[in-house]
């Protein structure tokens, strides 16, 4: 009896022992396998954050353009954002997602092929599901949020060669640089650890190299590349649409709280913040652009000061998501004041026809915003800090590295392929053409029935 209750004793022993070793054991399993959950409070903002972006580019940009070019050219312009959101839209699923955000072979520290662009391996969308997660949001959600980006970062660039551009031309150079240009900068600086831009610490909050100096420099090229306006410098061309121009200015302005608080993804403090400096710079730089015009030139105009929100809206970007109030103000000062002299003086000065100004206000409010991003992301300006035992001058000098990277990239995908395209199809409108204008001879369409 008594080896009988030894025995059951030694049994019971064992069986508690096992059960606390399979509890220890059980508790860091359970950890690693815990399944990221969606929040909903974050999935309805970036839902809604989604459509705000995609209310930038139509009817935002189409009807900011349109109001800029002549009576005879606004449906191009229509046309050529309306054209740009399809392709791309198509594009940014058969294999946009996947080139921009697929990390199979990124390791962090390591620079190699994946450091610049991803891999293929979410063609189609292949593998995300409704249930598929990204952080706290469904991936759908964020794949349809970054499509946004990817449709209006082109469309931006349409306004420097407006009003001359074949749109065949126009729509072979939005695929070609869509594909070399936006989606390796895109990867470089969002897609994690391992990416280029991300491994060295710059701070791209929401788009200032994968946007605006992206789009800005490819402005540059193309209208050099395609040539001046028939008329430019000899006869005027005014905007025939002001207030359809103030209008868009207006839909980009709300739109861009989308843009930049909802590069946060998800609804919180941060994001709370940045829709606060987004509002803070464009509402500075267009009040300075307002007093710039008014003592230069005597009167302020309303293309003016809108153009003005425009370059703080441009500016504050990068910055969003580590600016304070007075990183805001001054980042709306600088490049509403820089992006005066760059659009007047000198495009002046050299000569080029920058259409709407879209690397004066784009390409140079990107850089100016992503620079002062280095600096007012320092607590003594009011921002949310710098990484550990990163200076001010030293986040200067990231920032900085990713200009140079992004105006080189761009530079060199726009000229390769404006030249190829050129051989295929032409670039340039005939003088015919531009004569009788874009709407009419390339669209059958006119904006206004004049006969």
């Amino acid at each position: 009896m008594k080896t009988f209750l030894l025995l059951i004793s030694l049994f019971c022993s064992l069986h508690f022992a096992e059960s606390a070793f399979a509890q220890t054991e059980a508790a860091p399993a359970a950890a690693v396998a815990e399944v990221p959950k969606i929040d909903t409070g974050n999935t309805a903002w970036m839902i809604t954050a989604s459509a705000l972006v995609l209310f930038m580019t139509l009817p935002g940009l189409a009807l900011f353009y349109g109001g800029l070019v002549r009576a005879k050219n606004i449906l191009s312009v229509l046309m050529q954002c309306f054209g740009i959101t399809g392709v791309v839209t198509v594009l940014w699923v058969v294999y946009g997602y996947s080139m921009a955000f697929n990390t199979d072979g990124m390791t962090e520290g390591t620079t190699n092929m994946n450091s610049f662009i991803g891999g293929l391996g979410t063609m189609f969308l292949k593998g995300i599901t409704p249930d598929s997660v990204s952080g706290s949001i469904p991936e759908v959600v964020f794949v349809m949020f970054q499509m946004t980006f990817a449709i209006i970062t082109p469309a931006l660039i349409v306004g420097a060669f407006a009003e001359r551009m074949k749109f065949s031309a126009m729509m072979l150079f939005s695929v070609a640089w869509f594909t070399f240009s936006y989606l390796p900068i895109c990867h470089m600086a969002w897609s994690g650890g391992g990416a280029l831009f991300a491994d060295w610490g710059v701070l791209d909050f929401a788009g200032g190299t994968v946007v605006h100096i992206n789009a800005g420099i490819a402005g540059l090229v193309a209208c050099i590349m395609v040539g001046k306006r028939l008329g430019h410098g000899s006869e005027p061309m005014p905007p025939h649409n002001v207030p359809m121009t103030v209008i868009g200015a207006s839909m980009l302005w709300i739109g861009w709280f989308g843009f930049n608080a909802g590069s946060e993804l998800a609804a919180d403090g941060t994001a709370g913040m940045a829709m606060l400096v987004t509002q803070v710079a464009a509402a500075a730089a267009a009040a300075t652009w307002m007093f710039i015009e008014w003592i230069v030139r005597g009167k302020p105009t309303a293309v003016g000061i809108a153009t003005g929100a425009v370059a703080g809206l441009v500016a504050i970007t990068p910055a969003s998501g580590t600016a304070g109030p007075l990183g805001a103000i001054l980042i709306g000062f600088a490049s509403s004041l820089v992006c005066f002299i760059a659009a007047t003086k000198v495009k002046a000065m050299f000569g080029y026809d920058d259409s709407l100004d879209v690397f004066g206000v784009h390409g140079v409010g990107g850089i100016v915003g992503a620079l002062l991003t280095g600096a007012c992301a320092s607590s003594a300006l009011g921002g949310s800090g710098l990484a550990d035992g990163v200076t001010m001058i030293g986040q200067i000098i990231i920032q900085f590295k990713s200009v140079v990277v992004t105006i080189v990239w761009s530079t060199v995908v726009s000229v390769v392929s404006l030249f190829i395209i050129k051989q295929i199809v032409g670039l340039r409108a005939s003088e015919e053409v531009q004569t009788i204008g874009l709407d009419l001879a390339e669209h059958g369409e006119e904006g206004y029935h004049t006969r």
